[in-house]
């Protein structure tokens, strides 16, 4: 058997081409292009690669031009942890040499001694690949988003706390288009206190509210005009420049991320798993495309709800050495996959009594918060594994039956 490594880099990759005892078969330099691509192909080729049984591949990353090439067909890609790579290398030198044809030569002897041991990139379709890029897309704009709010908020507190209590009454707050579009308006609190209540509804319109303008628009007038204590004028019109350029920053922002949410909203539906995710509680359309972008939609990916659960860092770990054994929580997850976790936990109660039930008997029990909902997370995720495997709608009676004790 043929086991090949490549060694990735921004502009040209290194690739190496070993037998099963390890021999160096062929070694290449390519480019970054489609030229070095057909080289690429044309040497596996020459290799015996055919599309009944292609040759492994192991690289250091899962993403780019040059793993969308290799992913045709039925060949198995391997993204190798760069630290795993690092440690394989001082396996056989203690020089601690490094190169990049050593580094391609590293990874193909990776596969052919250790590819048991590693998990290949999932056989996802190109809908779910689709939804993934747009549901991790949309996921950084939100993320963008609170940041931007975040240090606008705090400028506003150093010379214009009335902005922020008047606002404080909205959901999301400085996010909204009705503080933006005021804010723009006027960025002082000099400004804001000459504002009359025709040109705070006409804010307001321009915003996109429809109702309740007058009665807003008196209130926003009365917050505004509160007594505060003030910078200096000169000082003040520095940051209200300071706010308005932030202003644009976060305009930016609020409108990326809800176009990315519009195109999850249009995408996820028309994937077949879509019916099953959005069936169980706590699960909308974009928690939804969440979660399936990070666990795919290939079933054979995980070989029971044990794999999936360490993968979302949703199960616990146990460290044990001599008489010392502790049970902690994973570090080493996947982040997003875990960030939507929480998410769902926290809002699965809400529609969901057996959820509701769990929490609080875990919350009983002693856990903190956070380790009540992870704990949640664990059964909710064991419980998708099932149904996605089998294509079945969430049920509530199955998922979370009631004792016996409490029937009777």
């Amino acid at each position: 058997m043929i086991y090949c490594g490549i060694d990735w880099a921004e502009r040209t990759h290194d690739v190496a081409l070993v037998n099963d005892t390890g021999e160096l078969l062929a070694k290449r330099h390519i480019t970054d292009d489609a030229a070095g691509y057909k080289i690429l192909v044309d040497l596996l080729a020459e290799y015996g690669d055919t599309e009944e049984e292609p040759i492994p591949v192991a690289i250091e990353t899962s993403r780019g031009l040059l793993v969308a090439v290799l992913r045709q067909g039925k060949r198995q890609i391997f993204a190798i942890n760069p630290m795993a790579a690092a440690r394989y290398r001082d396996r056989h030198s203690v020089s601690r040499k490094k190169s990049d044809p050593g580094d391609a030569l590293v990874l193909a002897n990776v596969l052919r001694t250790d590819m048991h041991a590693h998990r290949p990139l999932p056989n996802d379709s190109d809908l779910a690949r689709a939804i993934a890029v747009l549901a991790r897309a949309q996921q950084d704009a939100t993320w963008n988003r609170q940041q931007m709010a975040n240090q606008l908020r705090s400028l506003l507190r150093e010379y214009y706390p009335a902005a922020l209590d008047a606002f404080a009454t909205w959901t999301n707050g400085l996010c909204r288009p009705e503080a933006r579009e005021l804010l723009k308006v006027a960025p002082t609190p000099a400004r804001a206190a000459r504002l009359s209540r025709s040109q705070i509804s006409a804010a307001l319109k321009r915003a996109g509210r429809k109702r309740g303008i007058e009665a807003e628009a008196e209130r926003l007038r009365e917050a505004l005009r509160a007594d505060w204590a003030h910078q200096p004028p000169l000082v003040e019109d520095a940051l209200g420049k300071q706010t308005l350029a932030l202003l644009g920053q976060l305009d930016a922002a609020c409108t990326a991320a809800n176009d990315l949410a519009k195109a999850v909203e249009e995408a996820f539906p028309q994937h077949p798993d879509a019916e099953v995710i959005l069936s169980f509680p706590g699960l909308g359309v974009q928690l939804g495309a969440r979660v399936l972008a990070e666990i795919g939609d290939d079933h054979n990916r995980f070989a029971d709800a044990r794999g999936l659960k360490a993968y979302a860092g949703a199960s616990p770990i146990t460290r044990a050495s001599g008489k010392k054994s502790s049970i902690t929580r994973r570090r080493i997850k996947n982040d997003r996959l875990n960030h939507a976790g929480y998410l769902w936990a926290f809002a699965a109660p809400n529609g969901s009594p057996g959820a509701k039930a769990h929490y609080r008997r875990r919350r009983d029990h002693g856990d903190w918060h956070a380790s009540a909902l992870r704990n949640l997370f664990n059964r909710l995720l064991g419980q998708l594994f099932h149904c996605l495997q089998k294509h079945e709608p969430f049920d509530e009676q199955m998922a979370f039956p009631t004792p016996l004790a409490a029937a009777a």
